[in-house]
């Protein structure tokens, strides 16, 4: 993982230069290389980037959720190890981010993601409350408004256009963890109009994203066969979830959630590797 990052720092910090919403390609002082293989650094470590941009959406929501399901004592074993291991994958993306992009507005957005996070740890330590949840809420709602924004300006600036691809492919993840963190919160008390209807979006551009995925001309026999066995299950779990205020069955979404999640982290690798 360390030699990946070093050559992703290495193409992000010496050879791409943004301008005004323009990217163009330099070679390092004394560098010898050509414009082809120039270009193949940038499009291969630009969409690992924008990989991991797009994974601090999920771990935003996976963060509240977590905290969500400790309080209302449901999987407590694993939402502590989860939100535990999320925080620390979190920060250590973040500080990747930070050091691998030089955009000043990006930049800027990471550092209020950063403060939003900040916030988001000293909460999550403290006793379990309704007013708790619901700033932790509005928190993760911050940070992934900025992770959007994040991957969003990257997915423009570089204009590679299988990056659209691996950047729906990683929203699948975080759609699966928003959908059980909404889900939990309604449970947990937060019982207002706005949780049904993010749950109702989340779910429902879940099956836009998965239904592009599904048709991508460009996909391995491994990525159809992946897709299947999401397919599969998503045909019978989204209406457990579109079920939110009749509730009942927290610890089957928070499974199925945590596996979708998986199974999706895993097709967006193959995308990665497919379209460096």
């Amino acid at each position: 993982m360390k030699q990946i990052m070093k050559k992703i720092g290495v193409a992000l910090g010496l050879i791409l230069i943004f301008n005004g919403g323009v990217v163009t390609a330099e070679a390092p002082s004394g560098a010898a290389q050509t414009g082809s293989h120039v270009n193949a650094l940038v499009k291969r470590d630009a969409i690992e980037l924008i990989n991991i941009a797009g994974k601090q959406r999920m771990l935003s929501q996976r963060i509240a959720k977590d905290y969500l399901y400790i309080g209302k004592h449901i999987a407590t074993d694993k939402a502590s190890k989860q939100l535990k291991a999320s925080l620390k994958e979190f920060n250590a993306n973040q500080k990747k981010l930070a050091e691998m992009i030089n955009d000043p507005e990006i930049k800027n957005l990471l550092e209020f993601v950063n403060m939003s996070l900040q916030e988001l740890e000293g909460i999550v330590k403290k006793p379990f409350s309704l007013d708790n949840a619901q700033l932790v809420l509005d928190l993760s709602e911050s940070m992934l408004e900025g992770s959007q924004y994040v991957v969003d300006s990257l997915t423009n600036l570089l204009k590679i256009k299988e990056s659209k691809i691996v950047a729906i492919s990683g929203k699948q993840r975080m759609l699966a963890q928003r959908i059980a963190k909404y889900y939990i919160a309604y449970q947990a008390g937060i019982k207002d109009k706005n949780t049904v209807d993010q749950m109702n979006a989340a779910v429902k551009e879940f099956s836009k994203n998965h239904k592009i995925l599904m048709e991508n001309k460009d996909n391995t026999a491994t990525i159809n066969q992946k897709l299947a066995q999401v397919d599969k299950l998503w045909k019978i779990v989204y209406k457990f979830y579109l079920n939110i205020e009749k509730g009942g069955l927290p610890f089957i979404v928070f499974t199925t959630t945590d596996d979708i999640t998986r199974k999706m982290d895993e097709i967006t690798k193959l995308y990665v590797e497919l379209y460096k």
